[in-house]
């Protein structure tokens, strides 16, 4: 009997370490994850044009000129945070900018930010129905 309860000691301590386990690295992929953003480029924000600008993420022509606009009237971002004070950006806005934008270095975001490519990736439905019907 003690063999068992000491058995069942060792099972519980392994699963409880492998849980852990598991909860930090998937705690360490979310804080990763704006880093991947990145991979596809960055917009510096105090050099770009409208065109440059227009590839970020939920901006727009009009987005993209008050950015310019701001930018002519009040000088060099000094930080990317100060988006915020454009008209059109607030604080949801600039999270998902904030991946994507630079205030030194050269432009180098080449396409349109997608909703996909912010969007985590799914696995496909387990009944491999990839349309979610079921």
């Amino acid at each position: 009997m003690s063999c068992e309860t000491s058995s069942l000691r060792s099972l519980r301590t392994s699963l409880l370490r492998d849980l852990v386990a598991a909860v930090l690295l998937v705690a360490c992929a979310l804080a990763v994850a704006p880093a991947f953003a990145a991979d596809l480029g960055q917009v510096n924000i105090n050099t770009a044009d409208e065109a440059e600008l227009k590839l970020l993420p939920r901006v727009g022509p009009a987005l993209a000129q008050r950015i310019l606009t701001f930018r002519e009237e009040n000088g060099k971002f000094e930080a990317t945070e100060d988006l915020i004070l454009v008209r059109g950006i607030g604080e949801k806005t600039f999270e998902m900018l904030e991946p994507f934008v630079s205030t030194e270095g050269e432009s180098t975001l080449t396409r349109k930010v997608r909703q996909s490519d912010l969007e985590p990736r799914d696995e496909a439905p387990a009944n491999g129905d990839e349309r979610g019907r079921g």
